[in-house]
């Protein structure tokens, strides 16, 4: 018997210009189908495509304000009280507040300055013969101007309170008053820099702000 021979035709794919083999186009398929079996993976490095083909900026933060913090007036009976409730804002103001608190004889941008406007013992709880307990209530107010232009851009009223026991040893009493006093003080401190730096961050000490009367800051004391 003579040998056979199988004669193989490749087929041609219509539709397309000309004839196409089709083994040339099955093999790029294969290729694919081979590298994504071993696991091969291509992934894109780097920030995507953007509007207008610009990459995204960060807008450059600018310096935090210079504050000067001046000893606050004292308008109540207690004596020296302004001289420790100006220490308590220069500290709180100085770690929360978003300003740099210079001296005064350095160059700042803005000016605090304020008033201690009130300070009252009103009595909690008391037997019928003497108190047992009291509160020491202070009422301060501050504003911030401008160095150059000697512009209001911020007011707060701010009114702190402490309770405080009452014995009947006066010298003692007049210890934990005085405790009391620091506290309504630290709180009062604490709250006005917390409100500047919101009004900081929001950008509301760059727009003109209407200077309160006396009278406006009275409402608050009772």
């Amino acid at each position: 018997m003579g040998e056979r021979r199988w004669v193989g035709r490749v087929k041609r794919i219509k539709g397309l210009s000309g004839s196409v083999p089709l083994a040339p186009c099955l093999l790029p398929l294969a290729c694919c189908l081979f590298l994504f079996g071993c696991g091969y993976q291509f992934r894109v490095e780097g920030a995507g495509p953007t509007i207008g083909g610009a990459a995204a900026t960060v807008s450059p933060t600018s310096p935090p304000p210079r504050l000067v913090v001046r000893t606050l007036e004292n308008k109540s009976f207690e004596p020296n009280l302004e001289v420790r409730y100006t220490n308590y804002l220069r500290h709180e103001f100085s770690s929360g507040s978003g300003a740099q608190i210079v001296p005064d004889t350095e160059a700042a941008d803005l000016v605090l300055s304020g008033q201690i406007l009130s300070v009252s013992l009103p009595t909690l709880s008391f037997s019928q013969t003497t108190t047992l307990e009291s509160r020491a209530e202070v009422v301060v107010i501050v504003k911030v101007e401008e160095t150059r232009t000697k512009r209001l851009v911020w007011a707060q009223t701010a009114k702190g309170a402490s309770e405080f026991y009452v014995t009947s040893d006066l010298q003692f009493n007049r210890v934990l008053q005085n405790r009391a006093l620091e506290q309504a003080g630290r709180f009062i401190a604490e709250d006005l820099a917390s409100r500047f730096l919101l009004q900081f961050e929001s950008g509301q000490l760059a727009k003109p702000t209407v200077r309160p009367s006396p009278n406006s800051a009275d409402t608050n004391i009772k």
